[in-house]
């Protein structure tokens, strides 16, 4: 009989973040083949939602694991990949999840607990590669768009705007606007770019962000031997990884030479790109996005990367074989603008996590928001506008 969840005590299993989509946590219970040095997500269900969709859920488990193996570790060598594995929840999973559900409640921020939890009635759950335990530290980042689009198919009134700032600073602009607090003086384009000294401000940026949002900002998170801790605790981080004396100095110097080294940045930006040729704006002008058609298969993605990793350049969208092309191209390349990264120190270890397909439906939501993010920075004065230098 195969190992279940229930097979451990909730109290095993220790929350350390979560997502829009998930919640996850980490085994420390007591020795166990299976769950030694693993992370358990777990998707979450909004208690607005009429009941949740399960069968659903289980499908799209079950399609992470497929999709890593059958088109992610084609485009991103596996050594940058966590391990995935499918596991069942097992008999009375609903009172298990429940318990684990009321365990981690103290643990989570209050504007999570407000609008969701975790789904009870699902009867799988993915297990991953624990990134965040053991010995020193782990840093989640959130690296976002590391291009500026071409102005092939931009709009007289985008092209000014979204060839000049990157799609990130728009963003964060409106959400200041919004009173939101934001990675002001972020920019993903400094840490794509290579550059020593801009990568070193994208660092001191996100970790100033993380400082003063008291760790609420989604993009960088620090965990300490397994526990995720928030910039009040920063003083834990002294002697840990290096002998500088200030928290945030040790943190971005030790992240530093690692983010330059790794090929995953280079990579990401690529794949990000090459996948995006078009820009939200191109590919609304070429179909109504209102009817995109089916979520793809996860052989219709198989054959997708196959057909990318053969082609020297994306084929014109002349007919509907090249649009459906493009409308796969734009979802990938939309997974790798929002996955994560997770950097270990010292082991010096870059992986990317979060790497889900998303869904086609998500297609006009992205169209309605790229439009409102142009409309809202053109009230911008030019001269305040951001210049953002192209990695």
């Amino acid at each position: 009989m195969s190992v279940t969840l229930t097979d451990t005590w909730p109290t095993d299993w220790s929350y350390v973040s979560e997502g829009g989509a998930n919640i996850v946590l980490v085994y420390q219970g007591p020795p166990s083949q299976l769950f030694d040095g693993t992370a358990l997500r777990l998707k979450k269900c909004s208690w607005k939602a009429e009941k949740p969709q399960h069968q659903e859920e289980n499908s799209g488990g079950i399609q992470s694991v497929v999709f890593q193996k059958s088109c992610l570790e084609r485009l991103v060598p596996p050594v940058h990949l966590p391990r995935l594995e499918l596991v069942d929840v097992g008999k009375d999973g609903e009172k298990w999840l429940e318990a684990l559900a009321a365990l981690c409640e103290p643990r989570r921020f209050s504007e999570r607990r407000e609008k969701d939890g975790i789904d009870v009635t699902q009867d799988k759950a993915l297990l991953a590669t624990n990134l965040v335990g053991g010995r020193g530290i782990a840093v989640e980042i959130k690296p976002k768009w590391g291009f500026l689009p071409s102005p092939t198919y931009l709009s007289n009134s985008s092209q000014p705007i979204k060839t000049q700032t990157c799609r990130f600073c728009l963003h964060s602009n409106s959400r200041a606007q919004n009173g939101k607090t934001v990675s002001s003086g972020y920019c993903p384009l400094d840490l794509y770019s290579g550059d020593e000294v801009r990568m070193k401000t994208a660092l001191d940026s996100l970790c100033d962000a993380w400082i003063e949002s008291n760790g609420t900002i989604n993009n960088f998170k620090v965990f300490v031997r397994g526990k995720m801790i928030l910039p009040e605790d920063r003083s834990s981080l002294i002697g840990l990884v290096n002998d500088k004396q200030d928290a945030k100095e040790a943190l971005t110097t030790a992240l530093l030479p690692i983010l330059k080294s790794t090929p995953v940045l280079q990579i990401l930006s690529r794949l990000q790109q090459t996948l995006d040729p078009l820009d939200i704006e191109g590919l609304a002008s070429l179909c109504n996005l209102q009817s995109p058609g089916p979520d793809p298969t996860v052989t219709e993605w198989t054959d997708f990367v196959t057909r990318y990793l053969e082609a020297p350049s994306p084929p014109p969208p002349a007919d509907a074989a090249h649009l459906r092309y493009h409308i796969l191209a734009h979802l990938l390349s939309a997974t790798f603008k929002d996955c994560s990264l997770i950097v270990r120190v010292p082991d010096g270890t870059a992986t990317l996590i979060d790497l889900d397909p998303k869904s086609i439906d998500r297609l006009r939501k992205w169209e309605k928001m790229d439009k409102e993010l142009v409309a809202a920075y053109a009230n911008v004065p030019v001269a305040d506008r951001k210049v953002c230098a192209d990695a």
